[in-house]
């Protein structure tokens, strides 16, 4: 008989004094939870010890008020009081048999202090680095006395909390990373100039936390594999000094978490960064260490991850986003339920939930966050209330998603597509450069479908108001998405009062992408501050079309900052030959002529063009909804018990609110739901509350 291909994956692993059960490892990633919301927060990591994670981090944990990074709620262990949120993690993921893991945190100039107004402290007197108009106090000997002490008194504590492991974190830009730089650190004493001496404070801090924990907590360092060199481009860390810290640091800490300085790389989406890209800069790593190694790579395939552990590169098998979009991803793979594993697609909507300080959301998984809040379980849904019959129109991903999740119900379904493909605007985006693999979302559930003989699909199946009656469904949900408008109405133009003209020179992404290019120069117009407008440009200037995009913000896919878009999207462009002009409202095309007005001064600019491309709004084709309620009213017909719309029909947005629609209709039919409370909210967890 064959060897188990997977079976290295599940080896138990020692971590200094403590064991992990297998080589899956949920990194540090942040939830935009932190200590705003404990119960949401512990909900979600004991989601994944459930689905067979074998070590389970927080976020970045603040050590001390001076390290303070709101409006991005961190963790944090500042004083005593912190220690009761943090073990509602650790019981939850203890009861599964995981390892729960601290990563603390020095903040540095990373870090304003823009709630406790404390002065941020650094290597040196820095601007902050997030772009707040504030600098750094240089550490002096005693301030670095007192950083070694915050860092082991909240070690301590993070040993009463219940913690397995505790992090040192070396990387990102933070605190200890400023210290090592040999660019920043510009110290002339014994924390500055030579390589050892720039490590001192982390050989401190290593050293420190261990004599505090002993033998009952594992100790973890998170660096990067590019310590002042390599600078996320060639891959290979020993240009730097990397292999000089393993040298001194090597064999202190019991694991090595290992990362990059780019985080557009480490982080990346799929449209530019494939999976498992890390590995040219940490597969040098091993042979610098004894201790187990831990890396990330968006790691969505088990034979990938099985070929990292067996060539050596890694120990463990790190993820963020993928433990995200499938909590259940280690027991999927020891069941051998490879077409059950939730995909991650590489979007990064998980990252906004961190940039804008609310709750993470993900595109494939929409239940996460929501396990507490609504009880909302990846795996687990309520069964049906009654015999019911579903009729839902549009197969598109809020569609798929409560076809799929009604059925997981028991509900009784029938599936209307108007098009022969599945998948709606999921289908038409992932043949876009860069976005194949959003093709996931449709995948996975149009595979879990065809596994359930009470969800019937029919394709090229337009339903009118007469049809949808006729079939007798006792409820209905219209998902029949929407289209994306051509007469300039957006958030810079809420009267559509640019005059554009002719018609046949207008486009929109739905014309580009069913492969109706326009000739000759054209202007992109992008009022939407995503991804579509980039993309779009990317398209025809691949087809040698003389391409111009025009904002109103500041910057190209403004929106994309929160993903980590922005960057990578205005580099490929720049590089493809695009035209990027920027703050500049619509006003007028005449199919000659794109004339525009800054939006700070309102001075007028004209660009030569014989076509131009709205990516602005969209509008909901919702024509079926008010036709069927029209219907309904008359006398003599038995109306549906219920007709709901439902994602872009109901109200455009991105994909993951689409998918968050469609399961919601489907866990929320016939269900009692409070409709002015649906959720329970996460207050502050004070000590005595």
């Amino acid at each position: 008989m064959a060897a188990d291909p997977y079976a290295i994956l599940f080896e138990p692993v020692n971590i200094g004094p403590v064991t992990a059960k297998n080589r899956f490892y949920q990194v540090p990633h942040c939830t935009g939870s932190g200590w705003l919301r404990p119960r949401i927060l512990a909900d979600l990591r004991a989601t994944k010890a459930e689905g067979g994670w074998a070590v389970i981090n927080t976020e970045y944990c603040s050590v001390h008020p001076s390290s303070d990074d709101l409006p991005y709620p961190s963790a944090s262990l500042w004083d005593d009081r912190d220690i009761r949120a943090h073990a509602l993690m650790t019981d939850k993921v203890h009861a599964h048999g995981a390892l729960a893991g601290v990563e603390l945190c020095l903040g540095g100039a990373r870090m304003a202090n823009l709630s406790t107004r404390e002065v941020a402290l650094s290597v040196g007197n820095l601007p902050n680095l997030a772009g707040n108009p504030f600098q750094t106090r240089q550490m002096d000997l005693q301030d670095i006395r007192d950083a070694r002490r915050w860092h082991r008194d909240a070690a301590l504590r993070a040993r009463t909390a219940g913690f397995d492991l505790v992090y040192v974190y070396a990387t990102h830009g933070y605190l200890l990373s400023q210290f090592m730089s040999k660019s920043i650190n510009r110290r002339d004493d014994d924390y500055g100039g030579e390589l050892k001496n720039r490590v001192r404070l982390v050989r401190e801090i290593i050293e420190d936390t261990r004599d505090a924990v002993g033998d009952t907590m594992a100790v973890a360092v998170r660096m990067s594999a590019e310590v002042n060199g390599g600078g996320g481009g060639d891959g290979n860390p020993l240009t730097g000094e990397t292999e000089e810290i393993f040298g001194m640091l090597g064999e202190l800490p019991d694991l090595w978490d290992i990362n990059i300085n780019d985080y557009s790389l480490e982080m990346g989406l799929s449209r530019f960064v494939p999976e498992g890209s890390l590995e040219p800069y940490v597969a040098g790593i091993k042979a610098l260490t004894s201790k187990p190694v831990v890396s990330v790579g968006r790691f969505t395939s088990p034979d990938t991850m099985a070929s990292q552990i067996r060539r050596g590169i890694l120990d463990f098998i790190g993820a963020a986003r993928p433990s995200i979009a499938d909590p259940f991803l280690p027991q999927k793979i020891s069941e051998r339920r490879f077409e059950d594993i939730r995909e991650c697609i590489g979007c990064n909507i998980c990252y906004t939930g961190d940039a804008k300080g609310v709750p993470i959301r993900c595109t494939q998984n929409p239940t996460v966050s929501e396990e507490w809040s609504r009880g909302w379980h990846p795996e687990r849904i309520r069964p049906r209330r009654s015999d019911a019959s579903v009729l839902v129109i549009g197969a598109g991903p809020a569609g798929l998603e409560a076809a799929h999740a009604l059925g997981k119900r028991g509900y009784r379904v029938m599936l209307a597509e108007a098009k022969r493909t599945l998948g709606g605007r999921v289908s038409a985006e992932a043949g876009l450069p860069g976005l194949n693999q959003w093709a996931r979302v449709r995948d996975y559930r149009v595979g879990q479908i065809d596994k359930m003989d009470n969800v019937e699909i029919f394709r090229e199946s337009a339903m009118t108001a007469a049809d949808v009656l006729e079939t007798g469904a006792d409820h209905v949900a219209i998902a029949t998405g929407a289209a994306w408008r051509r007469d300039g109405f957006g958030a810079e133009d809420l009267s559509c009062s640019a005059a554009l003209a002719p018609p046949d020179a207008l486009c929109t992404p739905d014309d580009i992408i069913a492969g109706h290019l326009p000739e000759g120069r054209v202007i992109i117009y992008d009022d939407d501050h995503y991804y579509m407008g980039s993309v779009i440009a990317e398209v025809l200037r691949a087809k040698d079309r003389d391409v111009t995009l025009i904002t109103p913000a500041d910057v190209i896919s403004s929106w994309g900052a929160h993903t980590y878009d922005r960057w990578r999207a205005q580099s490929r462009l720049m590089e493809m030959g695009v035209g990027i002009c920027v703050s500049q409202r619509l006003r007028s095309f005449d199919g000659r002529t794109v004339r525009t007005a800054c939006t700070y001064s309102d001075r007028e600019a004209e660009t030569a063009a014989d076509a131009l491309v709205l990516v602005t709004a969209r509008q909901p084709n919702d024509a079926l909804y008010h036709e069927l309620m029209k219907a309904t009213q008359h006398k003599g017909q038995p109306p549906p018990l219920s007709v709901t719309r439902i994602g872009d029909c109901n109200a455009p947005a991105i994909i993951a609110a689409a998918v968050f629609a469609g399961h919601r209709y489907a866990r929320e039919l016939e269900e009692e739901i409070d409709r002015d409370n649906p959720l329970k909210y996460d207050r502050v967890f004070f000590q005595d509350g």
